[in-house]
């Protein structure tokens, strides 16, 4: 765990030693939710009813504001169509830089 941290540290820091602004965990989340979403080609009451989830938190949470526990980002997850662990996999993509195309939660 130790040598992760220490990689993941070492890609955060730029050729200038000018450490750059690190995204917020719920900004990470609400992008990769908002990005799985919308590559369905479905709408936030769709998946926000189908989730038990308002319709305005769901937007919330796609905009970064909201914090959603790990019971919500579950359900929103399996109104995708996918798995919580899909979705940290994705998220821990994001995370690094390394994202080459949009996380996928569902088969295609």
């Amino acid at each position: 765990m130790a040598a992760a941290v220490t990689k993941i540290r070492d890609q955060d820091q730029p050729a200038g030693g000018q450490a750059p602004a690190r995204p917020l965990l719920r900004e990470v989340y609400g992008r990769v939710l908002r990005q799985e979403r919308t590559r369905q080609g479905r709408t936030l009451t769709e998946v926000a009813r189908e989730a038990g989830v308002s319709t305005q938190y769901l937007s919330e949470i796609e905009r970064g504001r909201k914090e959603p526990s790990s019971e919500v980002l579950g359900s929103v997850c399996d109104a995708l169509g996918g798995s919580l662990l899909e979705f940290v996999g994705g998220v821990h993509r994001e995370l690094l830089g390394t994202r080459a195309k949009p996380v996928a939660l569902a088969a295609a």
